[in-house]
């Protein structure tokens, strides 16, 4: 009964203690003072806010401290913003959010329902540029924005198709593995998000490198495992069904395009074949109709006898001439006609 109680009441005081506490301090100067939590489910919708992703504002006082407490964040990780800014608005506060604000200031990072974040002003008074967090995942997430900005460096460097290659692969090689060794899948969905947006110039290498490589899959996998019904999970199975498919149609549009050309390549070769002999056939004629319009009628008589299937005798006895005068019209006919027996002559239509 004892230790029923005792666990019970440890049940009790691990639920009280589990919550989260989100402070900081803004520039307490500012025309707006009220700082937005959002949660951020969808990892296509990192760059922006959204109006459905808030869950909770608060005001900051005087000084710009601000902070966030409670227990209704979900237990496991996700993606959270803190955000404000100094944009006017009207009474409105729905056409303030939905408006693009070039003043707005933000920070993602990764929390849960237990964490302890504080959001310090750094040594120049700047807002959300340094953190303090019980979570190691968003160590990581900033540790990304660095990569990041390493990676941008090194493409801006010497604008090169070469070196465009070259980076290209090496980072994301680098990138994928930091996100592994984060042991965070949301901070490989945060990677992930940033190599394959179709507005960045690593987009193309995303499509190749999903053809080959596993990282997807297996991340898929890590997903599943950790994170079985988050939305994020479900979106990025989705996406990657997907580029898989898209690649899968273009590679059966490559191949079809390539059996057209082998098609084609055969039928001209047929075609030009089948002219080529025709001509051979024509100068042959041609060739033929020369060689007998140089015949003497001796020559002439000669070839039809042959067609007729007369020896050298009887051709002799025919036109009475000689055996030996025969032989050398027929060598003569041989030379005219291009031929080099009787039957060839034969075969030539008279």
């Amino acid at each position: 009964m004892k230790s029923s109680i005792v666990a019970l009441l440890l049940l009790i005081s691990f639920s009280v203690s589990a919550q989260y506490d989100f402070s900081g301090y803004i520039d307490k100067n500012s025309d707006n003072n009220t700082v937005y939590l959002s949660l951020v489910e969808d990892y296509r919708k990192l760059s922006k806010v959204s109006l459905s992703q808030i869950i909770r504002k608060t005001e900051a006082d005087s000084t710009g401290f601000f902070s966030f407490k409670g227990t209704n964040l979900p237990i496991k990780n996700r993606i959270y913003r803190l955000h404000t800014d100094s944009c006017s608005f009207d009474e409105n506060e729905v056409n303030h959010l939905q408006t693009s604000c070039q003043d707005r200031k933000e920070i993602l990072f990764i929390a849960n329902n237990s964490d302890s974040i504080t959001f310090p002003l750094n040594d120049i008074e700047e807002i959300f540029c340094t953190i303090n967090t019980t979570n190691p995942a968003t160590d990581a997430l900033l540790q990304v924005e660095l990569l990041k900005d390493e990676m941008r460096y090194d493409f801006a460097e010497f604008r090169s198709e070469a070196n465009r290659k070259v980076n290209t692969k090496n980072w994301f090689r680098q990138l994928q593995d930091f996100g592994l060794k984060s042991n965070e899948p949301l901070v490989e969905l945060y990677i992930y998000d940033f190599l394959s947006d179709k507005r960045n110039d690593t987009y193309p290498y995303y499509i190749k490198d999903l053809a080959t490589n596993s990282y997807y899959e297996s991340l898929q996998n890590r997903l599943q495992e950790q994170y079985p019904n988050a939305p994020f999970t479900q979106f990025y199975i989705s996406e990657i069904a997907t580029d898989n498919y898209s690649l899968t149609l273009n590679q059966t549009d490559v191949d079809f395009k390539w059996n057209r050309i082998i098609y084609f390549v055969l039928f001209a070769s047929i075609i030009l074949n089948l002219l080529l002999l025709l001509k051979l056939l024509k100068q042959k004629r041609n060739k033929k109709a020369i060689s007998l319009s140089k015949l003497t009628k001796q020559e002439e008589r000669i070839l039809t006898l042959i067609h007729q299937d007369k020896t050298n005798k009887e051709i002799a006895a025919e036109i009475f001439v000689s055996l030996s005068t025969v032989k050398t019209h027929i060598n003569n006919l041989y030379k005219k006609l291009d031929v080099q027996s009787r039957e060839e002559i034969k075969a030539l239509k008279h």
